[in-house]
Protein backbone atom coordinates (compact mmCIF):
# COMPACT_ATOMS: atom_id res chain seq x y z
CA UNK A 1 0.00 0.00 0.00
CA UNK A 2 2.88 2.36 0.69
CA UNK A 3 4.18 1.75 -2.85
CA UNK A 4 0.83 2.93 -4.26
CA UNK A 5 0.81 6.04 -2.05
CA UNK A 6 4.40 6.97 -2.80
CA UNK A 7 4.66 6.20 -6.52
CA UNK A 8 1.39 5.37 -8.29
CA UNK A 9 -0.97 8.01 -6.81
CA UNK A 10 1.40 10.96 -7.39
CA UNK A 11 2.07 9.69 -10.92
CA UNK A 12 -1.67 9.56 -11.66
CA UNK A 13 -2.17 13.06 -10.27
CA UNK A 14 0.65 14.47 -12.40
CA UNK A 15 -0.66 12.58 -15.44
CA UNK A 16 -4.16 14.03 -15.03
CA UNK A 17 -2.67 17.50 -14.61
CA UNK A 18 -0.59 17.15 -17.80
CA UNK A 19 -3.56 15.90 -19.83
CA UNK A 20 -5.65 18.87 -18.64
CA UNK A 21 -2.79 21.25 -19.43
CA UNK A 22 -2.47 19.77 -22.92
CA UNK A 23 -6.22 20.10 -23.54
CA UNK A 24 -6.26 23.74 -22.47
CA UNK A 25 -3.09 24.58 -24.41
CA UNK A 26 -4.40 23.00 -27.61
CA UNK A 27 -6.34 26.21 -28.36
CA UNK A 28 -3.06 27.83 -29.41
CA UNK A 29 -2.83 25.51 -32.40
CA UNK A 30 -6.46 25.79 -33.53
CA UNK A 31 -7.34 27.96 -36.52
CA UNK A 32 -8.14 31.49 -35.47
CA UNK A 33 -11.87 31.17 -36.19
CA UNK A 34 -12.15 28.09 -33.94
CA UNK A 35 -10.20 29.63 -31.06
CA UNK A 36 -12.77 32.39 -30.55
CA UNK A 37 -15.83 31.97 -28.37
CA UNK A 38 -19.04 30.85 -30.04
CA UNK A 39 -21.20 33.68 -31.41
CA UNK A 40 -24.21 34.69 -29.35
CA UNK A 41 -27.50 35.27 -31.13
CA UNK A 42 -29.57 38.27 -30.17
CA UNK A 43 -32.83 37.09 -28.68
CA UNK A 44 -35.87 39.19 -29.49
CA UNK A 45 -38.50 39.43 -26.77
CA UNK A 46 -41.84 37.81 -27.51
CA UNK A 47 -44.56 40.27 -28.52
CA UNK A 48 -46.83 41.15 -25.63
CA UNK A 49 -50.50 41.95 -25.81
CA UNK A 50 -51.12 45.60 -25.18
CA UNK A 51 -53.17 46.48 -22.13
CA UNK A 52 -55.43 49.49 -22.64
CA UNK A 53 -54.43 52.39 -20.43
CA UNK A 54 -56.61 52.93 -17.41
CA UNK A 55 -57.60 49.30 -17.05
CA UNK A 56 -55.95 46.90 -14.64
CA UNK A 57 -55.84 43.12 -14.67
CA UNK A 58 -58.52 41.39 -12.63
CA UNK A 59 -57.50 40.95 -9.01
CA UNK A 60 -54.57 43.36 -9.18
CA UNK A 61 -54.02 45.96 -6.49
CA UNK A 62 -55.02 49.44 -7.60
CA UNK A 63 -51.49 50.70 -6.98
CA UNK A 64 -48.30 49.99 -5.08
CA UNK A 65 -49.45 52.29 -2.32
CA UNK A 66 -50.58 49.29 -0.24
CA UNK A 67 -47.07 47.81 -0.40
CA UNK A 68 -45.42 51.09 0.53
CA UNK A 69 -47.79 52.42 3.20
CA UNK A 70 -49.53 49.25 4.36
CA UNK A 71 -53.25 48.55 4.45
CA UNK A 72 -55.51 51.54 5.16
CA UNK A 73 -57.37 51.71 8.45
CA UNK A 74 -60.70 51.59 6.61
CA UNK A 75 -61.34 48.82 4.06
CA UNK A 76 -61.39 49.79 0.41
CA UNK A 77 -64.90 50.13 -0.93
CA UNK A 78 -66.15 46.89 -2.48
CA UNK A 79 -63.69 44.61 -0.68
CA UNK A 80 -64.08 42.53 2.45
CA UNK A 81 -60.97 41.88 4.53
Amino acid sequence: MAFFRQYIAPFLIVLVFLVALLAVSARIFLPSDMAMPAPIEEVEPAPQAEIPSGSEPIGAAPSLEVLVNGFPDEPIEGTHL
